[in-house]
């Protein structure tokens, strides 16, 4: 055999075996002003959002099927798939309303809020990845607490891409207080079309089984909110991972489209006179929360979502 015909052989034997295996998607972070943006195989997937409201958001996100799976309100105005209610309800969001005392959840005039300082990494490859840290202000401009989130973007194949989120609070100011409230903690928003109380609708089912408004208030390892976007169904799984704090975590997840993974209401979801799920971070401590956000073709059987969180919940860091 020549030297000639076996490189040819050697070059057919590796595009078989790069067909075999699959495309290797090229996930890219770029920086963009203040903001991080996201694609996949240059295509948008999402962008990290510090210069618009009181606190960081990620929007648009970019299903699957290319279209957008959170609503855009309050960003953008005058869709009629949308309630315009609720604006802090920021297409995917993390924040909690009673810190301290102090009120970040909805966005008031005299309100607290959380405020981007700098990123420590912004990397492409076949992840993306953003560390960033952020200052939690009070009302009076004075800093409660502070945090470092990892943010890590993902795809499994054509059918699903994956947002991995994991963040640290730091009671860098003195002990922080995170109070028994509903109104928390992780959170996102889903399309207007896909809501449960849309028409045709959409469904919420979590890992017990529980559907629609019984899984409201309740804990769960992971959380399906599917329905129809543009003649398709898709569907956002939100996965608590094991170490998370406090995991299985409550769900304050509402028919009209809000989805909240909240360890702290426990009073407020379980209506017990006695019960407190407030928590105290001591001064110089810290607590960590890790979730999945898994954007999926077809509801929670074809998205495979059970099989999703076995394979996440293995994951050590």
């Amino acid at each position: 055999m020549t030297r000639r015909v076996a490189f040819l052989v050697l070059c057919a034997v590796c595009l078989l075996v790069a067909a075999l295996r699959g495309h290797a998607a090229e996930v890219t972070a770029e920086q963009s002003g203040q903001n991080v943006i996201v694609k996949i195989d240059g295509k948008l997937f999402t962008e990290y959002v510090v210069d618009n409201g009181p606190k960081p958001i990620l929007w648009p996100i970019i299903g699957p099927t290319g279209k957008p799976m959170t609503r855009a309100y309050p960003m953008v105005e005058g869709d009629p798939t949308e309630r315009e209610d609720h604006r802090h309800h920021r297409s995917l969001w993390f924040t909690h309303d009673d810190v301290n005392g102090e009120h970040f959840w909805h966005e008031n005039k005299d309100h607290a809020v959380e405020k981007h300082r700098k990123y420590v990494k912004v990397e492409s490859g076949e992840q993306a990845v953003i560390v960033a840290q952020t200052d939690w202000l009070g009302a009076d401009g004075k800093k409660v607490c502070e945090d470092e989130r990892t943010i890590t973007f993902g795809t499994a194949g054509n059918d699903a891409r994956w947002i991995d989120y994991r963040i640290t609070i730091k009671a860098t100011e003195g002990p922080v207080k995170f109070g028994d409230t509903k109104e928390g903690t992780m959170g996102i928003r889903v399309a207007g079309t896909m809501k449960q109380t849309a028409k045709p609708g959409g469904k919420i089912v979590n890992s017990e089984g529980q559907i629609d408004k019984d899984a409201w208030g309740k804990r769960a390892a992971w959380v399906d909110y599917h329905g129809p976007v543009d003649g398709q169904t898709v569907g956002v799984a939100v996965l608590n991972h094991p170490s998370s704090f406090r995991f299985p975590t409550y769900w304050h997840v509402r028919t009209y489209g809000l989805f909240t993974a909240n360890p702290f209401g426990v009073r407020a979801f379980t209506r017990a006179p006695n019960a407190d799920g407030s928590y105290t971070i001591p001064a110089g401590g810290s607590l960590t929360m890790r979730h999945r956000f898994l954007f999926h073709k077809g509801d929670e059987k074809a998205g495979k979502v059970a099989e999703a969180f076995a394979a996440y919940a293995k994951q050590k860091d």
